[in-house]
């Protein structure tokens, strides 16, 4: 009778399950793509740096370019800028005034500056940059300069613009400046531009013994030539279930059960094509053999872990192609072999780890059942 209450007394059991998920949402990755442009800037003005009135050395200056924008942030740009040069200078209250044509091709490099600080957004209304580059100047019709000069030594007898030239001159040049671009499409944005330009002493004709110098503030309209970018959704992970159970111990003395029989694990590597995650027909076996050790064993589980190689591409995509790799392995168990969700649990190491030491064969997923 003791007994019996002693077994019915220590019979007692308790369980409980408890399930933790988190809400997630499926994420946009917006994909650069290199492109090509062209820019007109049909308004400008342009300053020459002198020692007369700032409105004499005004003129109107327009500008053409062609560009290829190579990553979020550097791109190159081949311009040309045209137009008219002035120049002046002023003896005993006489100012006097001349101007020449000049075309300017230059080769810069561009730097968006908001992509740099702030990371790269297609959907920026707003992006600030520089440019730093150089060409050639070519100048001609600079008659107005003989006639000044002329002028002033007839009338001061003074031998002035030690520098005059005249025909075609080409003298190399280098800039830099700044950009500001409003978005107003996928395709067409509103630019302005400013930028500072020195070359040759000689440029104005003047003596000076020091640079000569002119700027421009450019307004017009760039156009992008294709697609600038592509989305790609990241779907949200699914919400992971913990099952936590209690057990009270029984206090009844039973027999030991007797040993479970060792079952081996089975690993299979499924490996990838470059830039790819999609199984291949070669590698499609090892996904059965993974299903068919699940369906043999039903309380087993299985592991995947996708890799990329580190020779390739930079953390950010090599980050997407690993998780593109475990995620096509688990949709496969799923949708192909009915495995259990339950039963599969996933992760992904990018290119930080690599599991092989010959580099291609890290485009992988690593799956151990068990």
């Amino acid at each position: 009778m003791k007994m019996k209450k002693t077994i019915l007394s220590c019979l007692l059991a308790l369980g409980f399950l408890s399930v933790s998920a988190q809400d997630q949402q499926p994420k946009t990755e917006y994909v650069f793509n290199p492109h090509w442009y062209v820019q007109i800037q049909p308004l400008g003005l342009q300053y020459t740096l002198g020692e007369v009135d700032f409105g004499d050395l005004n003129s109107y200056s327009v500008q053409a370019a062609i560009g290829r924008q190579l990553s979020p942030i550097f791109g190159l740009r081949l311009a040309v800028n045209a137009w008219q040069s002035k120049a002046g200078s002023e003896i005993n209250g006489q100012t006097y005034l001349w101007d020449w044509k000049y075309v300017a091709p230059s080769l810069d490099l561009t730097i968006n500056l908001s992509n740099a600080l702030c990371g790269y957004n297609p959907n920026r209304v707003f992006n600030f940059g520089l440019f730093l580059g150089g060409g050639a100047n070519i100048g001609f019709s600079n008659d107005n300069a003989a006639d000044a000069k002329n002028a002033m030594n007839a009338k001061y007898g003074v031998n002035t613009l030690e520098y005059l030239w005249d025909g075609t001159k080409i003298r190399p040049f280098a800039q830099g400046g700044i950009t500001a671009d409003f978005k107003l499409s996928d395709a067409i944005s509103l630019g302005v531009e400013l930028n500072a330009n020195t070359l040759s002493d000689k440029y104005n004709s003047k003596k000076a013994d020091n640079w000569d110098w002119y700027f421009n503030a450019l307004a017009g309209v760039k156009i992008n030539l294709g697609p600038t970018y592509t989305t790609r959704i990241i779907p949200a992970p699914e919400p992971e279930i913990r099952y936590v159970e209690k057990i009270v111990e029984k206090v009844v003395e039973v027999p030991a059960p007797a040993p479970a029989p060792v079952i081996e694990p089975l690993r299979r590597d499924v490996f990838f094509l470059i830039n790819k995650t999609n199984i291949r027909p070669e590698e499609a076996q090892k996904v059965k053999d993974i299903a068919d050790y699940m369906r043999e064993h039903p309380t087993s589980k299985v592991m995947i872990t996708g890799y990329a190689d580190a020779g390739t591409g930079n953390n950010k995509i090599n980050d997407r192609l690993a998780a593109g790799r475990a995620d096509a392995i688990v949709k496969s168990l799923k949708n192909d072999y009915g495995i259990a969700e339950s039963r599969i649990s996933y992760d992904s190491k990018g290119s930080r780890v690599q599991p092989f030491a010959e580099n291609d064969m890290n485009r992988v997923s690593i799956c151990i059942a068990e």
